[in-house]
């Protein structure tokens, strides 16, 4: 089976990273997305991310009728801070059956020649690209880049906690009910 691996924080997902999953879905790029939640992205701060465990609930309440997602809690068990290419060495090795290729935006790659191992990740997996205004997507770096045309939304899951902090509405930014949950467990308001 051909699965998509969407890394990331997912502090908290939101309706741009659901847009973008459906959208590859339905273009048959893959057959099924795992969203990858990074307990501690090493490119990244950790001081305002929820608990890996809770953000690991928000995406199954917001995925939890589409069959074609799962969350995935797969760098929960692996070593600290967490490096795609060993969560990407470990899944290939754990489910020789499937074919794995990793969803990024063009944010992301353009930072990719300091991920650790990238050679590795660029020569063994096919990389789904979605463009973001201002990033530049160096297409030569492999013949396993695909640039995708989906649809953006300028969502960002910054401007989400700034809202819930100041206490104004983050209606329409995510599903329903992940902002009861977010709402009823007072995440982020610190």
């Amino acid at each position: 089976m051909k699965i998509g691996l969407f890394f990331g924080s997912f502090n908290p997902i939101h309706h741009a990273h659901l847009i973008i999953a459906n959208h590859i879905l339905n273009e048959e790029l893959v057959e099924k997305i795992w969203f990858v939640v990074s307990p501690h992205n090493p490119l990244k701060e950790t001081a305002s991310l929820l608990n890996e465990n809770q953000r690991l609930h928000l995406i199954r309440l917001a995925i939890d009728s589409d069959i074609r997602m799962q969350a995935s809690d797969i760098e929960f068990t692996l070593p600290r801070p967490s490096y795609t290419s060993v969560t990407l060495a470990h899944l290939a090795e754990k489910y020789p059956q499937h074919e794995f290729a990793v969803i990024l935006g063009g944010d992301s790659f353009q930072n990719i020649q300091k991920w650790k191992n990238y050679l590795y990740i660029l020569e063994n997996f096919n990389i789904l690209i979605y463009n973001r205004p201002g990033f530049e997507i160096n297409v030569n770096l492999s013949n396993r880049i695909k640039i995708l045309d989906a649809p953006l939304l300028e969502i960002s899951a910054t401007a989400i906690r700034q809202l819930i902090r100041a206490k104004k509405s983050i209606r329409y930014l995510l599903p329903e009910n992940v902002i009861e949950e977010i709402e009823k467990s007072g995440y982020f308001r610190k």
